[in-house]
Order: C-alpha cells, then sequence, then structure tokens
C-alpha cells in the first residue's frame, strides 16, 4: 500500500506548479522518441496520444522536469504504415536512444519490436495486441487482448449468453482479436461456451452485411464486433440496418468519444466492451486507484477536454517512462530502464495498478480489466461488471 501511495503522490507532483527551472534547464532538453499514427487509419488514436505527450511533458517540466531538465516527446508519424514505423525505429535505433514510445497499431508494434537487439532500446508500445517476449524490451499497454477477451467472455458466460459469434477484420488487430477469444474459450470455467459463428471482413468492404446475415441465423446469443474507425461504422451501420439486437462487444479501443459521437445514431442498444477503469472515473471505489484516474480526467478537462482510453494509452506509459528517468536520471541506459520498468509495483495510474513483476510486459492483467457500456444520456461510460468481468450483483 504505501509503494501504491507513493505513486499516486508521484503522479500529483507532475501537475505542481513549482518554481522556474534552474540555469541547467538552458541545456538541451532530454528528448524522448515517439512514433505515433497523426495519420492515416489509426490517427483517431495517434492523435489524442500525442495530445497525451503533450500535457505529460508540460507537467513534468513544470514541476522541475528530469533533475532540472526540461523533457521532450520527439513525436514522429507513421502514418499508420508498419513500414514506415519501421524505417522511423531503425534511425532511432541508430541514433543509439534508450527508449522509443509507441507505435500506435499492433502492426507497427509488433514490425518494431522484430528491430529490438540484446540491449535494446526499451519499446513501449501503445497498443494492446501485440504480445512481447517475457524479459524482452518490448512493453505494451493495457492488460492484453487475451486477457480482455476473458474478462468479456466471462461478463457473456455469467449472464448466461453461451453461444457466442465473432466477426472480425482480416489485419493484424484483427486476427489478434480472433485468436484471443479463441483462447479465452478454452479456459475450463467456459467450457459450456461455443463458438457458433466466425466472420470476417476488410477494413475497406463498403458493407458486412452478408457476414452479419449468417451470424444472426447462427443462433447466437452475443457477438464481438473486431474493428476501429471507420470499419467498426460499418459493422455499427450493418447491425442497424439488419435489426440485430443480441448483445455486441466492441474492442477496447472504440472507447473514445469520437467514436461515440461519429455513430450516436447507429451504435447498438446493447453494446459493451472490456476494457479499463480511465474512462468510467465515476465507478471506481475511494482509493489510490480512483485517485490515479480522477488526476488523469481533470489533467485533460484543465485543458477543456473529456478524456477517453486513446489517451490513456499514452499516458500511463509516458509517466512510467518519465518515473524511469527521474529514478535513474538523464543519462538513463536502455538496460536500466528495462529492469526498472520490469520491477515495477504498485504504481496506480489511469488504466490500473501497475505490477510488473509477473513478466507479462504489461503490468495489468485480467483482474485490472472492467466490463463496460456506454450510458448516452450520461455521454460517458459506466461499469458493468466487477473487476475481473463478472457481472454487478
Amino acid at each position: 500500500m504505501t509503494n501504491v501511495l507513493a505513486a499516486v503522490a508521484a503522479l500529483g507532483v507532475l501537475l505542481a506548479v513549482s518554481l522556474p527551472l534552474s540555469a541547467a534547464a538552458a541545456v538541451d532538453p532530454l528528448e524522448i522518441d515517439v512514433i505515433v499514427s497523426l495519420t492515416g487509419n489509426g490517427a483517431f488514436l495517434g492523435k489524442t496520444q500525442a495530445s497525451a505527450l503533450q500535457l505529460v511533458e508540460q507537467n513534468t517540466n513544470k514541476a522541475g522536469g528530469i533533475g532540472g531538465r526540461r523533457i521532450h516527446f520527439a513525436i514522429s508519424d507513421d502514418q499508420s504504415n508498419p513500414q514506415v514505423a519501421v524505417q522511423l525505429a531503425t534511425d532511432m535505433i541508430a541514433r543509439k536512444v534508450p527508449v522509443i514510445l509507441g507505435p500506435t497499431l499492433t502492426a507497427g508494434c509488433n514490425a518494431v519490436r522484430a528491430l529490438l537487439k540484446s540491449d535494446g532500446p526499451v519499446l513501449y508500445c501503445f497498443t494492446p495486441g501485440s504480445h512481447p517476449e517475457a524479459g524482452s524490451y518490448a512493453f505494451v499497454a493495457l492488460p492484453s487482448t487475451v486477457d480482455l477477451a476473458v474478462v468479456n467472455v466471462r461478463y457473456f458466460h455469467d449472464r448466461g449468453w453461451k453461444k457466442i459469434a465473432m466477426l472480425s477484420t482480416t489485419d493484424a488487430s484483427g486476427q489478434d482479436g480472433d485468436d484471443s477469444l479463441q483462447i479465452a474459450l478454452k479456459r475450463p470455467e467456459f467450457a459450456d461456451m461455443s463458438l457458433v459463428a466466425e466472420e470476417h471482413y476488410g477494413g475497406t468492404d463498403p458493407t458486412v452485411d452478408a457476414q452479419l446475415s449468417r451470424i444472426k441465423a447462427s443462433g447466437a446469443q452475443a457477438m464481438f464486433a473486431w474493428g476501429t474507425g471507420t470499419p467498426i461504422g460499418t459493422v455499427f451501420r450493418g447491425i442497424s440496418d439488419l435489426g440485430i439486437d443480441m448483445p455486441v462487444a466492441v474492442s477496447a479501443a472504440n472507447l473514445v468519444y469520437p467514436v461515440m459521437k461519429q455513430y450516436a445514431n447507429l451504435l447498438p442498444a446493447a453494446m459493451v466492451s472490456a476494457g479499463v477503469p480511465c474512462v468510467a472515473v465515476d465507478s471506481i471505489a475511494p482509493g489510490p486507484l480512483h485517485d490515479a484516474v480522477k488526476l488523469y480526467v481533470d489533467s485533460f478537462k484543465a485543458q477543456g477536454v473529456d478524456p477517453d482510453v486513446s489517451q490513456a494509452d499514452a499516458w500511463d506509459p509516458a509517466l512510467i517512462v518519465v518515473s524511469a528517468f527521474k529514478k535513474l536520471g538523464a543519462g538513463a541506459t536502455a538496460p536500466q530502464i528495462r529492469q526498472y520498468i520490469s520491477t515495477l509495483h504498485g504504481f496506480a495510474a489511469a488504466n490500473g495498478i501497475y505490477d510488473f513483476r509477473d513478466g507479462s510486459q504489461r503490468g495489468l492483467n485480467i483482474g485490472s480489466g472492467i466490463m463496460l457500456r456506454w450510458d448516452a444520456a450520461k455521454n460517458t461510460w459506466v461499469a458493468i461488471s466487477k473487476f475481473g468481468g463478472a457481472p454487478l450483483k
């Protein structure tokens, strides 16, 4: 508990308005390299991630920087293209940077991960869809898609919806969603559940009515709809046109206000998602986690922004990396930063209380996930399960 309270206190320091930086701050800032998707199909996530990094930078520098030295997140755009991400990362590795934050999307993260060597740099991706090896130099945001699938399947199971359908994109994120659901369904606790329909669609397909018609005829009691941005809008439109009224679970990447606003008239009546607490502060019990989530929300609201999961994807990794430099100094090496993150625990932030000691390379697990429902009347998400997915009584 001491570690948790200390972590929350450390986050609070970021918002403190301190004395101006000393003369030492006149030196070049400590640059932390970042790869995000500012253009392309991932831009709706990448742009908000960039805004989170800018706010962490601002708050860190107000609080004295790293030992009196300002920080700067040097952001590069991978255009939502894995090849561009590789080109950017190759240059960063050649410059021997100790850490790279990002990329935004699963395909980009996986491509850059393949470049990592035995001495780094540390890579901290903003996507849950990548699955680094334990002890590697790669870390990823959020609970894994497998863990979130377990949370979601547990919720469906305990509600009595045991015949499940899956509709996913054919890209890397969709494949990861497929694989995660299959792994979750193999758990002994879900032995009485079955996947009665499995359909796929391309991200640029104009319609998915044929796939949805087969799902509707399959006898499914609930379905997973995997996709983000324009593709998930195509799915929402098809669900509306075909009058599908079963519960629809979407990926956590859709827990963003622009998506809810853009598709407000098409959202499924029973749309849910396995997500994280950053978007449901009012559903979190008092304590260190609530304080950390409230700090996250209040920080953005002071800027006139209602934050969602897309900002938290970058907010938490940025805070963790900044905390590493605060502990180790501006000259920290990749091996030192990896060791720091690998042993970090009791660190409360927007997406949960982190403990990296299990080797998951993400610090969050099944117990960090919570089922959420969009409440249009309140214009926010509300928790409909306990942490781990068991329905609220």
